[in-house]
């Protein structure tokens, strides 16, 4: 199987080329064009410090349909007990740093490097990464932030430091989401944790067909917030 290593011009292979683990390509760099370039074909940056850049492209791919967002009874409890209250866009930065330095089981450091923290901070002043955070009495505790293109949300990364602020967080905007008209958000690797919200693997074909037909919606760029406070 090839691995294809990228040049300065932002092109990418057809990720039908990736390998059986989903690596696509190799090197390259993190500039807005490129990562545009990559989200829009299925593609994703995700390698360690140390690490030359590596671009990915699972399958199958696991995606939520906001529509068929499941919400537990248990996280319905605390959302109706108004535990948290929940911003778009208001401190981006702070939610991709602590994204960063949470850990996570069977894992060993984080795959949120400095570089890669700087370009997305740079796309979210492009108006094209956004975030979402969780409050409680005037604390961040929890949140997550991904990349928006057309109809689709790209999924990236979630924190917390109690317990059910990250999910509750992901429960809202889901349905902030739904009600802007978004058709998919790209979960990027399979978890039980987004499973259980209802969260599905396609096979890529499917996947880029639905791709393909979300970007042709406008991109809702510049700074987020809620219709409503939820």
């Amino acid at each position: 199987m090839t691995i294809y290593r990228l040049f300065e011009e932002p092109i990418f292979p057809d990720p039908e080329e990736a390998d059986p683990d989903g690596l696509l390509a190799v090197g390259g760099d993190l500039s807005p064009q490129r990562l545009l370039a990559a989200y829009a074909n299925g593609i994703f940056p995700w390698y360690a410090e140390n690490s030359p850049i590596l671009w990915w492209s699972t399958n199958p791919r696991l995606a939520l349909l906001p529509e068929e967002l499941h919400v537990p009874r248990s996280l319905r409890r605390v959302l109706n007990k108004g535990i948290f209250t929940f911003t778009l866009d208001t401190h981006f930065e702070a939610v991709i740093r602590r994204c960063a330095c949470c850990s996570r089981p069977e894992q060993e450091g984080t795959w949120i490097v400095d570089d890669m923290i700087e370009a997305y901070i740079l796309l979210h002043r492009l108006g094209y990464a956004h975030s979402v955070e969780a409050w409680q009495e005037g604390d961040l505790v929890g949140g997550l932030y991904g990349v928006s293109l057309g109809s689709i949300f790209y999924g990236e990364s979630m924190f917390h430091n109690v317990p059910d602020a990250s999910k509750a967080a992901f429960a809202v905007f889901v349905r902030q989401l739904r009600k802007w008209g978004f058709t998919l958000i790209d979960c990027q690797q399979t978890t039980r944790h987004l499973l259980r919200f209802g969260a599905r693997e396609f096979q890529r074909f499917r996947f880029m067909t639905m791709l393909r037909e979300g970007l042709d919606a406008p991109t809702r760029e510049g700074v987020w917030r809620f219709a409503d406070q939820p």
